[in-house]
């Protein structure tokens, strides 16, 4: 009963805290991840141990699925060179600098070091979400970071898992090779027939509430078996994401799709904050174990690889972007315009926020692994100094930089909005019954605000006056219930055809309705 009602405290703290971040604009995870560490230490606060098994399956599963579900095939062939750089260069960067810091300062044996550097050099998806969903970030930047969130954590794992071999026994690269190729192909492959079977049993489930189970039933199942099976799970869940998201649409009814939606957004919300405030609630078991004589340079080396973590990062990535832009001057000038700059490199390398793949990787290690303590702590200083330092500073430095916005996603749905509505005008032009012209006037009115976003007077009539008479059909359906006319069930039911049909016709903070 305590571990459940500290767990319902933490949920309510976490949506105060949640609010507070946006009002002071910082990422909520940063804050999360402070005040789990603060609970921690609080008198009669249940020590929690996770189990690291059950940490990846539990939120990083649904967390990496929901992104990678909403990840732009088109954006990561665009970007494939950065995405390249960042989600392998990188990782491999930050894993040789920081295992020769551990060798060095902490004398870590080689192959635990290595292990050190994997644990903490891919930046995380959940804090990375967090972060591209809270502030207005350049569309070039927010793709790159968001597909390397998505790809980073399979090459940090594989290294990692090679170097936890090595440390334990004796490990033959030549025999480990063909394994990690299989692997990985065995992956893909997994993902995308997963991904079709899966998507062959919802498209048979009519019911919204049994359908929604089931995805996450399967996104679950998927992880374990990947992960029973020896093959990557991070890689195979993303391939069953976007397998799914690019055969999902024309399959699947608008009723389901849009409940799959609302419950997906809640339960990935409320992972992502016990996940942050969880991390932060394993500082005392951490603490206590490294309590002695050794605990201050155990600090010192942690703070030494937090700092080694973030420079690095700045270092390879400014470092790459000037070889581009240095290339880029003997090519076109498409090619120049699209090298990266170096105000967004420099975006792009503070954006290196640590998470729970980190932590869950480091609690993941044997008992008797070689620098265990000093390396778990090393994992949690990481995490909370990158949340909490880089976290913090974010938004001063998206004002120092002055990216500003450029209003790709915008011009796209315009576009779009244009090409849909007119291709509903074209299949209605042979029609010429009264209730034809009614559904024309009404594309019509669509595409009008599709071509002119910005003419307020020119687009938003129609929709004023819709928006109007719905406010008057919602006080007859509070009459028809409260006279007892109409039962809560059929209430419901039409008070979530006005709701719908209310969001349709006002985009949020476009425009106010008539009033009387």
């Amino acid at each position: 009963m305590a571990l459940f009602e500290l767990t319902l405290i933490l949920l309510l703290v976490a949506v105060a805290l949640t609010a507070l971040s946006r009002r002071v604009q910082v990422p909520y995870p940063s804050l999360l991840a402070l005040a789990g560490a603060g609970i921690a230490f609080l008198p009669g606060v249940p020590k929690i141990e996770i189990d690291p098994e059950l940490v990846l399956a539990l939120f990083i599963a649904p967390v990496l699925l929901d992104a990678a579900y909403d990840t732009s095939l088109r954006d990561l062939n665009r970007y494939r060179v950065s995405l390249v750089m960042l989600a392998l260069g990188a990782v491999v960067f930050t894993t040789a600098t920081v295992a020769f810091v551990g060798w060095k300062l902490a004398g870590l044996p080689i192959a635990a070091a290595v292990a050190l550097g994997a644990i903490v050099a891919p930046p995380d998806a959940v804090a990375a979400s967090a972060v591209l969903g809270q502030f207005k970030v350049p569309y070039r930047i927010t793709a790159i970071l968001q597909g390397e969130s998505l790809l980073n954590d399979a090459t940090a794992l594989l290294i990692y898992r090679i170097a936890v071999a090595a440390a334990l026994g004796p490990v033959l690269l030549s025999s480990a090779a063909p394994v990690i190729v299989l692997s990985t192909v065995g992956s893909l492959a997994a993902g995308y027939v997963l991904g079709r079977l899966s998507l062959a049993v919802l498209v048979r489930i009519d019911d919204a509430a049994s359908g929604t189970v089931v995805q996450f039933a399967g996104t679950f199942g998927v992880w374990i078996l990947a992960d029973r099976l020896g093959l990557s799970a991070i890689i195979t869940i993303v391939v069953y994401a976007m397998t799914i998201a690019r055969t999902a649409p024309r399959r699947m009814s608008a009723r389901k799709r849009v409940s799959s939606y609302s419950v997906w957004e809640t339960v990935v919300f409320v992972l992502n904050v016990l996940a942050f405030v969880l991390m932060g609630l394993q500082a005392r078991s951490i603490f206590e174990r490294l309590a002695g004589d050794g605990q201050a340079q155990a600090f010192l080396f942690a703070a030494a690889v937090l700092a080694v973590v973030i420079v690095s990062r700045l270092v390879w990535v400014l470092g790459y972007g000037a070889v581009i832009r240095g290339l880029a001057r003997f090519g076109s000038g498409e090619r120049r315009a699209g090298a990266p700059t170096v105000r967004g490199g420099i975006l792009v390398g503070w954006c290196g926020m640590r998470g729970l793949v980190t932590l869950a990787a480091a609690f993941a290690l044997p008992a008797d692994f070689p620098g265990r303590d000093p390396i778990v702590l090393a994992a949690f200083t990481v995490v909370l100094g990158t949340l909490v330092l880089q976290g913090m500073t974010l938004r001063p430095l998206l004002g120092i930089l002055e990216l500003g916005l450029d209003g790709t996603v915008d011009r796209e749905v315009a576009q779009a909005g244009v090409v849909v509505a007119e291709a509903a005008l074209d299949i209605l032009s042979g029609k010429t019954s009264s209730a034809a012209a009614v559904v024309r006037e009404q594309y019509a009115a669509q595409r009008a605000i599709a071509e002119n976003p910005g003419d307020a007077k020119a687009v938003t009539e129609f929709d004023r006056l819709r928006l109007y008479a719905i406010k008057s059909q919602r006080d007859a359906l509070e009459e028809l219930r409260r006279n007892g006319t109409i039962g809560d069930e059929a209430y419901h039911r039409l008070e979530e055809e006005l709701d719908w049909t209310e969001l349709a016709v006002s985009p949020p903070g476009r425009f106010q309705p008539l009033t009387t």
